[in-house]
Parts: structure tokens; sequence; C-alpha cells
């Protein structure tokens, strides 16, 4: 992970800064002449850790490929340990994805793919019925504009299409597209989604990363403060996906407001809650139960999704007792 963290500002070219701004905050940013040109990337907030990660990678860069070397045996060996591995087609577009800077400018990964993360991230193994996707979901905070000055390179679009990937057709009136497909064998799909901050948003545009995407309510609680991790394809992909916490609780509201025709939907949303629920009670009850109240005392619209859910499971009923 920390080899991950590292290389992901070696990737960056240019030279490293920080930049003031007022009120919101300091940022890491590299600068880089092209041209006749000077293009800044966004690195990430001054912390701590970014700025060991940029101290780190100042040596590392000159050790590219030693680092592949190193991070494909690594995945060989968790692959080999049974670690759940991307298909080709999603590891292909997540791969891409993090090497046009999705992840670095704030997409998380979200959905069953982050789900099957969590199995190396809580070192348990999952049923293979829970995990099971061809679709990438991706969400994102709208506002990300304000504070980041930098884009998704090469732009999203010219990425899908170099993989096959067209917008999916939608309802939109303006042609906004939220959803992308990629065709032939696989049909595999990436929606992006950001949250629903205001009743008369239905799509809006992700400027850093330059799409739209689907607003949805309820999203705002899963993507906060989102956790580092490894995808297994090739020698890693660097992703951010939901602290497993919030996910968990996240599936009683999602299974709750599911209509009748996405029952199944809503099985396995139930079903994901529920191991979750049983392995963080276990290993990080804190955190599990901070999540859990902090979404009961959001309002009254998320308190009775998460009990209209815990009715429908007696499992998950008992585990949230256990919480106090």
């Amino acid at each position: 992970m920390q080899a991950h963290l590292v290389q992901a500002v070696s990737d960056i070219p240019g030279l490293p800064f920080l930049r003031d701004m007022g009120k919101k905050g300091k940022y890491w940013y590299a600068r880089q002449r092209i041209g006749d040109r000077t293009v800044q990337k966004y690195i990430g907030p001054d912390t701590p850790d970014i700025r060991q990660r940029i101290d780190m990678a100042k040596t590392a860069r000159s050790e590219r490929k030693a680092f592949e070397r190193r991070c494909a045996s690594l995945v060989a060996q968790l692959r080999a340990a049974g670690v759940p591995t991307l298909d080709r087609n999603s590891g292909k577009l997540l791969h891409a994805m993090e090497k046009a800077g999705v992840f670095r400018l704030g997409g998380t990964l979200v959905g069953t793919h982050a789900f099957r993360l969590y199995s190396a991230e809580l070192g348990v193994q999952f049923d293979d019925s829970l995990a099971v996707t061809e679709d990438v979901d991706i969400a994102a905070f709208e506002n990300l504009k304000l504070v980041i000055e930098d884009e998704a390179d090469p732009a999203l679009p010219e990425t899908f299409r170099d993989l096959n990937l067209q917008p999916a057709a939608g309802l939109d009136r303006r042609h906004r597209p939220t959803r992308w497909v990629m065709g032939g064998e696989g049909g595999t799909e990436v929606e992006f989604l950001v949250p629903r901050m205001r009743e008369d948003s239905e799509i809006l545009k992700l400027e850093p990363l330059g799409v739209y995407a689907q607003a949805l309510p309820f999203l705002n609680f899963l993507i906060a403060e989102p956790i580092a991790a490894v995808a297994l394809y090739r020698s890693g992909v660097l992703v951010q996906v939901p602290r497993p916490e919030r996910y968990a609780v996240h599936k009683l509201i999602v299974a709750a407001r599911r209509r009748t025709s996405s029952a199944l939907k809503a099985k396995k949303d139930i079903a994901q809650a529920e191991i979750l629920f049983e392995v963080l009670l276990e290993d990080r009850p804190a955190e599990l139960a901070e999540a859990f109240q902090i979404a009961i005392e959001i309002g009254p619209k998320w308190r009775k999704a998460i009990e209209m859910t815990l009715k429908r499971s007696a499992k998950l009923t008992a585990l949230a007792e256990e919480l106090g």
C-alpha cells in the first residue's frame, strides 16, 4: 500500500510546490513546462502524509521498473492466496482511469467492486455470490472543482474511446451521458455518481474528471473520508474506496429504497451489510458504531430507511443491538 501511495506522487511529472488558497486550505501541486506553456497537476492537501510521500517520491521516480516488478510479484502472491482480482475488462478500465488521475482527483470506487476490496482490507473471504459484478461505479463530490485546479489527463472521453467505451443512451434531453459501455465481449459499464445536495439536481458536471454524473441521495455519507486500496490487476491499481463501516451502513439505506423490481439487488445489499457488520463489530466496533450513529442522527429519512432494513434481517437487528 505504502509503495503505491508513494508511486502515485512519483507518476506526476514536474516540481512539487505548495499553494496557499486562504480559507480553502493549502494544496500541493507539481509544475511542469510543456512547450511554451506551464501546466500544474494537483497532488493533494498539505498534510504530513503528503509531505512525506513527496519526499519519498524524489528517490522513487528512478525506480519505476523495479517497483512494477516488485508489485507484480506481490499481486501474484495475493492472487494465489485467493484474494479477489479484477476481471480483464474492469482491470483495463480502472488501470486507465488511475493513469488519467481519476482517483487522485477525488474519484471514489463504490459498489460491489469496492466491496470486493474489503476482503484484503479486513482480512476475510467473501462468498463469491456477494462479489460478482461487471459494472464499475465512480462517485465524487461536485464541489471538488472549487479547490482542485487540475483535470484528468488524458481526458476521460479520450481514454474511454481507446478502450472502446461509448456513451450509453439515456433520457437526458441535453445529452449528458453519465454511463459509458464497453462494446464487444463483456459489455463492462462505468457509471459516474455525485451526491445530490439539492432537490433540483439530477445530472452534474464533475469538472476535474471531465464527465457528467448522476446525482443520488445519501451518497455524501458513503464517500466522505475514503481510504486507499489496491485492486489486483497487472502490478496493482491504486484506487480509493469508501470506509467499510460507511459502506455497511449505507447498504442499510440503499436496500430500503430499492424498488420492488430490484428485489434481488436489495437482497444483495442486505447480505453485504450482514457480513460487514459481523466482521466490523468484532474487529472495528468503535468505527462501526460511530458511522451508524452519524447516519441515524442525520435525519428522519435516514433513520426510517435504516429501521426498515433492520426489520427485514434478524441478523442485522441483533448485530445493531450489540452496537449499544
